[in-house]
């Protein structure tokens, strides 16, 4: 007998990447939410290195008509570079020396069966959040974890989040022993800040809600 073939979750699990299970499940969950909240707007992810995240992503999106834009220059972020804990070679592209993730990502997308559901946006994320202007059901920040990467992408992101929307943060430690703490200050911190309250907390993952000012005030 043929082999059973093997389900988007599994090729997620099987790509490159730093999402445990269970918070890709708990981002799986959070984007079905958002669109429920949110009819017709789109998802943004920021930072999707070789597609892992962006699957669980594009999985939801497929489920309920929306699409995903994956959003990435696909040079690494800072502490994906050589001499840094999370660089890996099997990236770095021959004929240049240089790190190119975006070729992993377009396979990955494609072995899982989600690439119709994904805009794959080839930029660095605040000249690309510059230019944006469309309301947002989900947003998740998982870019460079260095103190200006971090800022640019709340900076940049955070307010085209609808009301009733979602903000999703991924490497939170509000244990500085436990992670490196730019998604915590920079991201995390400014969105509460903001008027977002935490809806949910997966291991280094939180989910956030944007109230309304209405909301809020009532």
């Amino acid at each position: 007998m043929d082999a059973p073939p093997v389900s988007w979750r599994e090729i997620a699990l099987i790509t490159k990447g730093f999402m445990p299970a269970d918070e890709g499940d708990a981002l799986y969950d959070a984007a079905l939410e958002a669109a429920r909240a949110v009819p017709g707007a789109p998802f943004v992810e920021v930072g999707s290195y070789c597609g892992r995240s962006t699957i669980w992503l594009a999985a939801a999106a497929r489920g309920v008509d929306r699409v995903v834009f994956a959003v990435d220059h696909h040079r690494g972020s800072e502490e994906n570079q050589t001499g840094w804990e999370h660089h890996d070679p099997d990236v770095v592209d021959a004929n240049t020396g240089l790190i190119d993730t975006l070729p992993l990502l377009r396979s990955a997308l494609h072995e899982a069966g989600v690439e119709r559901h994904v805009v794959v946006v080839v930029g660095r994320s605040p000249v690309v959040a510059r230019y944006w202007n469309t309301p947002l059901a989900f947003c998740f920040i998982d870019g460079g974890h260095g103190v200006e990467p971090a800022r640019h992408d709340f900076e940049g992101w955070a307010g085209h989040v609808a009301p009733g929307g979602t903000l999703a943060i991924h490497d939170v430690f509000p244990d500085p022993t436990d992670g490196g703490r730019p998604p915590y200050e920079e991201i995390y911190l400014p969105a509460l800040a903001a008027g977002f309250e935490e809806r949910s907390a997966t291991g280094s993952l939180r989910v956030l809600t944007r109230v309304s000012r209405r909301a809020r005030e009532g």
